[in-house]
């Protein structure tokens, strides 16, 4: 445990910046995957750019907070934009 109030002040701070991370990461994963859920489906391209504009833009603010690097969330969008391209080829 920690001695010092400013410790405890840090643990605690940690601890909160530990739950906002785990659920900004949540949502941007929930939202790749009905993206990718959505392109396995077939559904028409429109809807299908309009879901990977969504995802990218949450990808963004999440590495924009620093809970993701940023060429993580440049990965994450290039390859949401190469199965996008492959989905309207096909």
């Amino acid at each position: 445990m920690a001695n010092h109030k400013s410790a405890l002040k840090a643990h605690h701070k940690s601890l909160e910046r530990q739950e906002r991370n785990s659920r900004l990461k949540s949502r941007m994963r929930r939202a790749i995957r009905a993206t990718r859920r959505d392109m396995d489906a077939g559904s028409d391209a429109a809807e299908l750019r309009e879901s990977v504009r969504s995802a990218n833009a949450l990808i963004d603010t999440v590495a924009g907070k620093g809970v993701i690097h940023r060429n993580a969330a440049a990965r994450h969008k290039s390859r949401l934009a190469r199965r996008l391209r492959n989905a309207d080829g096909s």
